[in-house]
């Protein structure tokens, strides 16, 4: 393979990666944004919708409809865990930051090991719903990966048309502003936090559901996601939806082309570095805004 053709792989694998952040990265970005909650067990909603994703994919009789049935029901279980995490359990510590980090520690424990216990140690394969193949010069490409970045870019803009343009959206911006005075103005504060817990998590969970085929599930997959996630959201800027794009864009470029080309291990390690001068010299982020 030329080098030409060694970059448009490497590219192409990046973009991959950076659609797949993205969804994850904003799912965090988007708890902290409106409740202020560290949502550390954001990589173990990750890991769990991907194994709900096999568990729904071997219970269907086809791969495709396997596939359709993960897409749907694995992040709408995980929404649903996550609502009631919520309302069982950060509302009671009444969202204080240190009190909240330790319970979403604690719990990501419990999905790691729970997840243990019924799934098993192993990594399990999920069939995609399509072996589609195409052919750039020099290589060929899996078609499903291109499906994975289209997929992911159409959640992002119904993302950001629901924050932007719909009631809802309205309402959880009013409730990031302040939330005192939107449930002055009768806004249901409980309700909104439990929801923008639960869609946090599910876009995780959709992620991993577009992930798995391509990495395969196991109960340890959470550890790299939640990680890049963080550097992605303090890089962006935190509750900034467009500074976590773009960052979760050059992160994954970045990412995807330096493990083609050299150790995995150097692409980590200059998006830590990355951070480390962020939080320097810009501690609110690219797009974030100062307290």
């Amino acid at each position: 393979m030329g080098t030409g053709s060694l970059l448009m792989l490497a590219t192409l694998e990046g973009t991959v990666m950076a659609a797949v952040l993205a969804l994850a990265a904003v799912g965090l970005s988007l708890t902290f944004g409106v409740m202020r909650v560290v949502n550390v067990a954001h990589g173990e909603f990750f890991m769990l919708g991907a194994v709900l994703a096999w568990a729904v994919a071997q219970a269907m009789p086809s791969a495709p409809l396997g596939f359709v049935a993960a897409l749907l029901i694995a992040p709408a279980l995980v929404g649903a865990l996550a609502w009631v995490t919520d309302t069982a359990l950060l509302k009671r510590l009444n969202y204080n930051p240190d009190s909240t980090i330790v319970a979403t520690i604690g719990l990501s424990y419990l999905i790691q090991q729970g997840a243990l216990s019924f799934f098993g140690p192993d990594a399990r394969a999920v069939a995609a719903p399509f072996t589609l193949r195409l052919q750039f010069p020099g290589f060929g490409y899996s078609g499903y990966k291109l499906f994975v970045v289209a997929a992911a870019l159409l959640v992002l803009l119904a993302v950001w048309w629901g924050l932007t343009r719909s009631r809802a959206g309205l309402v959880m911006r009013a409730t990031q502003v302040d939330r005192n005075t939107a449930r002055a103005f009768g806004i249901n504060v409980d309700r909104v936090y439990a929801g923008t817990f639960a869609l946090g998590a599910a876009l995780a969970a959709l992620a991993a559901v577009l992930l798995a085929p391509i990495s395969q599930a196991h109960y340890l997959m959470g550890h790299d996601p939640l990680l890049l996630s963080f550097i992605v959201v303090i890089i962006g800027g935190l509750g900034s939806l467009r500074g976590t794009l773009l960052a979760a864009l050059v992160i994954g470029l970045a990412d995807g082309i330096l493990s083609m080309l050299y150790p995995p291990t150097l692409a980590k390690i200059l998006a830590t570095l990355a951070v480390a001068m962020v939080l320097v010299f810009r501690p609110q982020g690219l797009f974030g805004d100062r307290t």
